[in-house]
């Protein structure tokens, strides 16, 4: 029972960095356009991340009996899984990089599956048909259906004077960022869900046919909004400001089409990353706009982080279920979860050398150098010219001093 209730509390804390760490992903945009300021937004989303748990279990289903065969997994290997899934969230919150918090915990499960019990532990058909390709096809649609949808509203708003764009996409942006909001809901929080049923499942507290139950529920819906509202701020610099300098009109096609992607995706049970959508929305909405600058450098740092981040979270749960198996007993577990937190507290020391939070995360990507200034030019004034009866002044005076400067 000890051990039950570490991998818990394991998944919970997963559900929480799941929940900063995918902050950006609905509120970026809103934030970089000022449509809400920043601890608006956070709030705004994590209330909504809450209610939209409660609206689909479709995903948590996928994660539980999708991926990897319930029959073999037990609490270590869910403890290694969701280890590697945290490792990772950690370190690409560090450095501000945008990656899928899906794709890691997928990740750890499997890499731990297979030190476990090999290859036949893994159900490869769920993890391409419901992992592998929603990867590949979500962003692709996102980018063209936000380029496009960028395109078209640009086109249509050419003459509208730039004061009552803003103002009117900006309400615009609110309601389609909540509605991004309430559909990571009803897609993130479901995977620390179906986590903690296989812990149920392998812990002997629940059938192999069961659901979610209730406390499952409200525990991971309560972590996932107070997760939100802590705010991955460094993210949300990055997909607000690092990929393209947006606009309000940008912002709400962006957020439009990561709404509806992203419910599309839960509502056939795919375990989307709604990173992989947000950014692939945000990406479309520099390329439709016409003269929008995409830094293209940013965009290749994520993608190469996307590529690794399967094989990355699975070393680090191949790694923790090898060295609890080694350790053997819950004295191993305990190990893994003390490495855990020492791992989270080195993340955190090292991102306050430099931080990002909720006043500076609007400043300019590329700050431009300004070059120190020059010294004000000295006049020479001999003090033997100046005449006699007259105030005296000091021998070298700066011209700016003796002279009033206009223009």
């Amino acid at each position: 029972m000890t051990l039950l209730v570490l991998v818990v509390m394991t998944a919970l804390a997963f559900d929480f960095t799941n929940g900063f760490h995918d902050t950006g992903n609905a509120m970026a945009t809103s934030i970089a356009t000022r449509a809400l300021k920043p601890k608006t937004a956070v709030t705004l989303s994590a209330v909504l991340n809450l209610v939209g748990a409660f609206l689909s279990l479709a995903v948590a289903a996928t994660i539980a009996k999708g991926i990897v065969d319930a029959n073999v997994i037990t609490l270590e290997v869910v403890l290694a899984g969701l280890v590697g899934g945290i490792v990772w969230n950690l370190l690409t919150w560090l450095f501000g990089i945008p990656s899928s918090s899906s794709h890691a915990l997928v990740g750890g499960m499997v890499g731990a599956v297979l030190v476990h019990v090999g290859t036949s532990g893994v159900i490869w058909s769920g993890v391409v048909s419901k992992v592998v390709l929603p990867a590949l096809i979500a962003p692709t649609l996102a980018i063209v259906v936000a380029a496009v949808g960028t395109w078209v509203v640009a086109r249509l708003t050419r003459n509208v004077p730039a004061e009552v764009q803003d103002r009117t996409f900006r309400w615009g942006q609110i309601g389609s960022a909540s509605l991004v909001s309430l559909a990571h809901g009803t897609n993130d929080a479901q995977k620390s869900m179906g986590i903690i049923l296989l812990a149920l499942i392998a812990g002997g507290q629940a059938s192999a046919d069961s659901g979610v139950p209730f406390w499952v529920i409200i525990a991971c819906a309560s972590f996932m909004a107070a997760g939100t509202y802590i705010g991955g701020w460094r993210v949300i610099r990055t997909l607000g400001k690092g990929l393209v300098e947006i606009d309000s009109r940008q912002g709400l096609a962006a957020e439009t089409s990561s709404a509806a992607v992203i419910f599309m995706s839960s509502f056939f049970g795919y375990s989307l990353s709604t990173t992989h959508v947000a950014t692939g929305s945000v990406l479309g909405s520099g390329v439709g706009m016409p003269g929008a600058q995409v830094r293209w450098g940013v965009a290749k740092k994520m993608f190469l982080a996307w590529i690794v981040t399967l094989p990355a979270a699975g070393a680090v749960g191949a790694i923790c279920y090898g060295l609890q198996h080694w350790i053997s007993g819950t004295a191993g577990s305990v190990v893994v979860f003390a490495l855990l937190i020492a791992t989270s507290v080195w993340v955190f020391v090292h991102s306050r050398r430099a931080p990002v939070n909720s006043k500076n995360v609007n400043d300019e990507w590329d700050a431009p150098e300004v070059p120190a200034a020059s010294p004000a030019p000295i006049a020479a004034v001999p003090a033997s010219s100046v005449p006699a009866g007259s105030v005296s002044v000091p021998a070298f005076v700066p011209a700016s001093e003796l002279y009033e400067v206009r223009g």
